[in-house]
């Protein structure tokens, strides 16, 4: 693997506290229901955004709404680039967080997954993790630092997006699409899911985010003859579409390792003491514990079946029946991902996209990749810092479409015994306390440098 960036000597203490409202901003921004349904359902961003914007706007940021759609509301916002001292950079960073959630059914929890609860040291709800989080120590610095004069040298473009959720064509792909001059000079983007901690053999390894698999959401369709449930029918649309589910359901890929995945089993092969292969990659991986469940997915490709539908009676064997595939491909392997999916399918299927994202794949060097090592290291000096591939996808999709190199950095320190992973888009979904407090120093940091 690459040798860690050392820290540098501790700075002074600065005159501001990156964290001071890191907790109460999170809070406050679970508060705002914001569950993103897929369709024209639910209550949308608007809210949010409003308050996102009232935040930037008090400490003398100015921000723009764009709305796609009634309630689908993003936040643009320009801050720093002042262009005069001696690290003084003209080209923009990115810094993107989206503002809606996946829904959350009341009765599953142990508290409201809306009350932004404090409790056991953590704070509780949903978009805790996914990602409210990261906006509140976004906003926690910046704010913190626009107050202390401390804006970054550099030009920052501050995005919170709606719509993320459900693939982001209503947020990022608005933006990117129709207001491209709000990303004017931006050459790298930083945001969600990465730098969070896991614990391999008693030493922590923070995770950057360096890829993303592809998305293919598909829905597949057989048809056949209509006809009556006691009469023998062999061109049954039910039949031919289960046996297409259950061979793509049951169907095991194989292990491919992209530069990103090889750097981090190398990393965890030097603490195992065994050199990583595509032999023991699967053994590899599951050193990260509960953690094995997102970086499991990212050494292959993946078709998970997750709904179905036909019929509507019991004797009556129906013309149609539809699936929903959830498929996600590693960068360079498309192409072997839909010529196997054709071969499980079979005749008589038909297969339509309801969203198709490409993957991506940023190599883990240059001065960003650095800084967010240095970042980490100045506060947690005897971990090891190390790149991802993101199983699942964020707005980077987009912004990458602008030419940017995108990285997820949202730095968390967290507890050896906490199932980080499963609460994305879980029951009782949390975040320490002091983790939020940590990452709004570490990005602080980080702003200090970039």
């Amino acid at each position: 693997m690459p040798d860690q960036p050392q820290p540098q000597d501790p700075r002074p203490t600065p005159a501001y506290d990156p964290a001071a409202e890191v907790v109460e901003v999170c809070r406050d921004l679970i508060r705002f229901d914001t569950s993103n349904y897929g369709d024209a359902e639910g209550p949308g961003e608007r809210k949010a955004a409003e308050y996102v914007a009232g935040l930037l706007a008090e400490v003398g940021i100015e921000p723009r709404l764009y709305e796609s759609a009634p309630g689908r509301t993003s936040v643009v916002a320009h801050w720093g680039g002042s262009g005069t001292g001696p690290h003084a950079r003209h080209d923009a960073l990115l810094l993107h967080g989206h503002l809606d959630v996946v829904p959350a059914a009341a009765e599953d929890w142990q508290v409201d997954p809306f009350s932004g609860e404090v409790q056991d040291g953590y704070v509780w709800g949903r978009g805790a993790v996914d990602m409210k989080d990261f906006d509140a120590m976004l906003l926690s610095v910046v704010r913190a630092r626009q107050r202390a004069g401390q804006a970054p040298e550099r030009p920052v473009v501050l995005c919170f997006t709606a719509d993320e959720e459900a693939g982001g064509h209503q947020g990022a792909q608005v933006l990117v699409e129709e207001h491209p001059e709000e990303f004017e000079g931006v050459t790298e983007a930083v945001g969600e899911v990465g730098g969070f901690s896991t614990t391999v053999r008693g030493r922590r390894v923070y995770l950057v985010e360096a890829a993303e698999k592809g998305m293919a959401w598909m829905r597949l369709t057989a048809r056949g003859r209509a006809g009556h449930g006691s009469m023998i029918n062999d061109d049954n649309a039910v039949t031919r579409l289960a046996g297409a589910v259950a061979r793509i359901g049951a169907h095991r890929w194989p292990v491919r390792l992209t530069p990103t995945m090889e750097v981090l089993l190398a990393t965890v092969g030097e603490l195992a003491g065994v050199e990583a292969t595509p032999e023991n990659a699967r053994s590899l991986v599951e050193e990260f514990g509960g953690a094995t469940r997102m970086l499991g997915a990212v050494i292959s490709n993946s078709a998970n079946p997750t709904m179905l539908s036909g019929g509507y009676k019991v004797n009556v064997i129906p013309t149609e029946a539809t699936a929903h595939i959830d498929g996600r491909f590693l960068p360079g392997y498309e192409e072997e991902f839909f010529d196997t999916l054709r071969e499980l399918m079979g005749d008589g299927v038909e297969m339509e996209f309801l969203s198709h994202q490409q993957p991506w794949e940023t190599p883990y060097d240059g001065d960003l990749v650095a800084a967010m090592t240095r970042s980490i290291l100045a506060e947690d000096d005897e971990a090891l810092v190390a790149p991802y591939t993101m199983s699942g996808g964020t707005d980077a999709k987009h912004f990458r479409k602008l030419g940017m190199r995108s990285y997820g950095f949202a730095p968390l320190r967290l507890p050896s015994d906490l199932d980080f992973t499963a609460l994305f888009h879980g029951v009782d979904e949390r975040v320490p306390v002091d983790a939020l407090e940590f990452g709004a120093r570490v990005f602080d940091r980080f702003l200090g440098e970039v």
